[in-house]
């Protein structure tokens, strides 16, 4: 961010805490985001980037997090240096037209409301497919009816766990290959593997219900990674914060906004 824009800082800044990294914006004046800005996600140093990185002072700040206690407390802690009113965004069980399919709405992540709420905007059906620490697919019609979803570990993930009981097995490297002559490259194939499958298979059930295909939007630091392989996926990496944008937009006054 250059000097000039920090002298001019907008009012409001959209926050999407994950388990993998810290994502934030400036909140247009016509509601839209602004430029992304990716900061460090260590819960030892996220108070310095964000220091380092936003306006020093500013209106509102809106939070949409899944990450865990602890590191929403210490980005929370942070953003009271720069802001009056932070609000956080909670999933909810009816939002602008867009119904989830959870009967606790608490038990679906923000993330993925928020997701939801982007693509129902957009206007439906859609499917989206967030990859990070966990895969999610959730499967949206074209009344803004959610219809339900699934939770897998990413492709990292898995890898992490199978490094964790087999040291031997490493945590990263290798190429997706149909079948591998190495280990690494068996490690890659098998887990995005898994994870395509999935998605293949969520494709498929989705298209089985709506009568057509609803196109595949993929999100999440690790999906870039799949799209090669997903030749059909709209590569959609702001969603979550498209949807946390109309869900600050939404509200009449960010001084009624729910506080965190």
């Amino acid at each position: 961010m250059s000097a000039t824009s920090k002298s001019r800082p907008p009012g409001r800044w959209l926050f999407d805490l994950g388990n993998t990294r810290l994502k934030c914006a400036p909140l247009r004046a016509d509601g839209g985001v602004g430029e992304v800005l990716a900061l460090p996600h260590r819960i030892e140093d996220v108070a310095a980037a964000m220091d380092a990185a936003l306006p020093a002072r500013f209106e509102v700040a809106y939070l949409a997090s899944v990450a865990s206690p602890e590191l929403t407390a210490t980005v929370l802690d942070a953003l009271s240096r720069h802001c009056g009113r932070i609000s956080c965004a909670r999933t909810q069980p009816r939002f602008a037209g867009m119904t989830i399919a959870y009967a606790r709405p608490h038990k679906l992540g923000v993330d993925r409301f928020l997701a939801l709420v982007a693509l129902h905007r957009r206007g439906g059906p859609a499917l989206s497919c967030g990859v990070g620490t966990a895969l999610t697919v959730d499967l949206l019609d074209a009344g803004g009816r959610h219809l339900g979803g699934r939770i897998a570990p990413s492709p990292a993930l898995m890898r992490e766990a199978l490094n964790a009981r087999a040291a031997q097995l490493p945590v990263s490297g290798g190429d997706y290959r149909e079948f591998a002559a190495d280990t690494e490259d068996a490690l890659a194939s098998g887990c995005d593997g898994a994870a395509l499958a999935l998605i293949a298979r969520s494709v498929e059930e989705a298209a089985r219900l709506l009568g057509s295909k609803p196109p595949l939007h993929v999100h999440g630091g690790g999906g870039e990674r799949l799209l090669p392989m997903l030749p059909s996926a709209r590569w959609s990496p702001g969603l979550v914060l498209e949807g946390l944008a109309h869900w600050a937009t939404a509200e009449l006054d960010p001084l009624e906004s729910p506080p965190c």
